[in-house]
């Protein structure tokens, strides 16, 4: 007779969800999940955002509890960590996936006294100058890498290498697709006419995206239209910005469009995009997104991008932090719509071939399959 076994649960855990990127793909993950195989739930730090009530109408259960302590002092460690391991180990969690960005290692203590036999990260960034990535790694049972620097550069201690696999982050395919009508209509909300050429950027206002670099660019890119959309996270960084494009003399170019829900049809409206973050991201998703509905997208020669885009083929990379080659690119391609419509092609089938959400949930299911046949071995055994 055949058995059927119960749904594993798996515990899913990120700080929050206001800063919404990573909350994203995520939850792109777990709510994809073979509800037959695996049962997730979210934990979080601190409530807030709108991808919360997505999880309410998924069914995901969504925990507000402590999930990391300080590691210090040393004494009383495993205490504390015993302490904030209670809310988690009446629910039974078998596996624990972190999505958390720091180099924190108390996160795995917490798990194994909640009684999860797994614990598993996501490696997010190229983040990696200090001791506690080390402890972080070696506590693991797998690491999820999302692209091939941080396997070469972070990963390759024997040791480290075993428990690896590159695991970069999928895109929703048929909601990230070409033709998708211009239902925001930006280009009427903004004054701008319909044959000049508009660069995008979706990314947050927040230092690390590199938004400086972009608005310098565009002072070289004489016609072109610059629309800037993201939350306002670090007003301070925002009013800098603002600062800089009026010096520059681009109020009339550039344009802050705020926080946008609807990703795909501002991507619809724009014929180049571009991410400017200069380095620390594992693989933006903001760019994995552009090329899946076809836009001809730049981004700097960095860990991440330079695994996806071919320059010259699917997309361009430049110099990091250079506004001289980065205005030349811009500039080419937004002079020449047939340049943008050839590698927006090839940039749509890259990404069907590599980057879709479908494989990226079915490899982590079986990085989770992996583990739980190990486990049942080890019983065994």
């Amino acid at each position: 007779m055949q058995v059927v076994r119960a749904p594993v649960p798996i515990l899913f855990t990120i700080p929050n969800f206001i800063s919404a990127g990573s909350g994203r793909a995520m939850l792109n993950v777990a709510s994809r999940l073979d509800r037959a195989r695996f049962s997730p739930s979210v934990a979080v730090l601190r409530r807030g955002g709108s991808l919360e009530a997505e999880l309410e109408r998924l069914g995901i259960p969504l925990i507000e509890a402590a999930f990391t302590v300080a590691p210090r002092p040393l004494a009383t460690l495993a205490w504390r960590a015993w302490t904030a391991a209670q809310p988690f180990r009446k629910r039974g969690f078998v596996l624990w996936h972190s999505y958390h960005y720091l180099d924190d290692y108390t996160e795995p203590i917490v798990a194994r006294l909640a009684g999860a036999r797994s614990w598993i990260y996501t490696k997010k960034n190229m983040s990696w100058n200090h001791r506690s990535w080390w402890i972080r790694t070696f506590l693991a049972r797998r690491v999820a890498a999302m692209n091939t620097d941080m396997l070469e550069h972070y990963l390759s201690p024997p040791r480290f290498r075993r428990k690896s696999v590159l695991l970069p982050p999928g895109v929703e395919t048929e909601t990230y697709r070409p033709g998708i009508p211009p239902r925001l209509e930006l280009r009427t909300r903004l004054r701008t006419p319909a044959s000049t050429p508009v660069i995008g950027c979706v990314a947050n206002l927040v230092p690390i995206k590199g938004h400086t670099v972009l608005i310098e660019a565009m002072a070289r890119v004489p016609g072109a239209h610059l629309w800037l959309a993201g939350a306002e996270l670090d007003a301070n960084y925002a009013g800098a910005l603002r600062r800089r494009v009026a010096e520059l003399g681009l109020a009339e170019r550039v344009s802050f469009v705020g926080s946008v829900s609807d990703i795909p049809a501002f991507l619809a409206e724009i014929d180049v995009f571009v991410l400017p973050t200069p380095t620390g991201e594992g693989l933006g998703v903001a760019l994995l997104e552009a090329m899946s509905c076809g836009v001809a997208s730049v981004a700097f020669e960095i860990p991440g991008p330079r695994d996806v885009v071919e320059s010259g083929r699917n997309g361009w990379l430049v110099p990091p932090g250079d506004p001289v080659a980065l205005a030349g690119v811009i500039g080419r391609l937004a002079g020449d719509a047939e340049l943008r419509r050839r590698l927006g092609s090839a940039a749509r089938t890259r990404i069907l071939e590599r980057y879709s959400i479908d494989r990226e949930v079915a490899a982590y299911e079986e990085l989770y399959e992996g583990l739980l046949q190990s486990r049942r071995a080890g019983k065994a055994a």
